[in-house]
């Protein structure tokens, strides 16, 4: 899920219009850290959930600069907060800070959500691995299927997992730099058994083999709306019944998913990935069902005002 925007009240507040709720001392609090912060979505989605379940919480963008990571981490307890996201650049240099990580997480290599356990101490996760897996169908049998993934960095890498979550027959990750995809694909223990790695004069070769083609890249991303990781000459090798998905979410559609559907392919965005994780990270915080439907209202809601 790759995006970016201009911070607005709308944002703190979280809803797609206004929230009439009161924050009083009794408050519970929520977030998300990362440097900068300003752009991110997540206090949309989950303050209009938190609305819409009359509950007394609050979700706050927290910016916390790389130098003062630790120092956020222990005040963060000393306030009681209840949980929170992480996004960029914190999301491999809180391990260290994370006294019970999940095998997920783990295998990753980062962590998007963090709670309090009733031992006082922090815990994580990744719930990008559920919040790539949702838009795809889990009733599929993936085991003769193959996905190729664009791109080798830390989106790649939930990426990566789902592919493996979902038992894809092979699994090829597509990069620029072959010290890098070596480095990549070493990172892996046995969550990953079929991964392969090509560097990206190798696509003419892949293209035509891939069910599912990921673009796990920001190219393409606002405002360089008419960039693509693919040449029309490659998107042309795609085959017609493949399925295209680009984690970001602005424009609607990108140009890769422009290019994927004149192909026939079926398109998917990266605002399902984002909700669904967001979705994940409320259930864990919350305990219990979140309005998942209106979480992804409130971002389109918002996201129409950028067409």
């Amino acid at each position: 899920m790759l995006s970016y925007f201009n911070n607005s009240n709308e944002q703190a507040l979280g809803t797609a219009g206004s929230m009439s709720q009161i924050i009083t001392g009794k408050t519970k609090l929520l977030g998300v850290i990362g440097h900068p912060i300003e752009h991110s979505l997540s206090p949309i989605m989950h303050n209009a959930a938190i609305a819409h379940l009359g509950l007394d919480y609050v979700y706050l963008p927290l910016p916390v600069h790389p130098d003062n990571l630790q120092a956020a981490i222990s005040g963060f307890a000393a306030i009681d907060l209840g949980g929170f996201n992480i996004t960029i650049p914190h999301k491999q240099a809180i391990k260290p800070l994370i006294a019970e990580i999940s095998p997920t997480a783990k295998a990753i290599g980062a962590i998007n959500t963090v709670w309090r356990t009733s031992s006082g101490t922090w815990a994580g996760t990744n719930t990008d691995v559920e919040g790539f897996i949702a838009p795809l169908h889990y009733n599929q049998d993936w085991s003769q299927k193959t996905a190729v993934v664009l791109g080798n960095g830390g989106a790649a890498r939930a990426v990566v997992a789902g592919c493996a979550q979902l038992g894809f027959g092979e699994t090829y990750v597509v990069g620029r730099n072959a010290t890098k995809l070596a480095e990549f694909i070493a990172s892996w223990d046995s969550l990953a058994t079929k991964l392969l790695v090509r560097t990206w004069d190798k696509l003419p070769l892949l293209i035509p083999q891939a069910q599912v083609i990921i673009n796990t890249t920001p190219i393409g991303m606002y405002p360089n709306v008419t960039q693509s990781p693919l040449s029309d000459e490659e998107m042309a090798l795609l085959r017609a019944d493949a399925i295209a998905y680009d984690l970001i979410y602005t424009p609607r559609p990108t140009k890769f998913l422009q290019q994927a559907k004149a192909r026939g392919a079926t398109a998917i965005d990266g605002l399902e990935m984002l909700v669904q994780q967001g979705a994940a990270a409320l259930t864990i915080w919350l305990q219990q069902p979140v309005p998942v439907d209106i979480m992804r209202q409130s971002l389109q809601n918002h996201l129409s005002k950028y067409k």
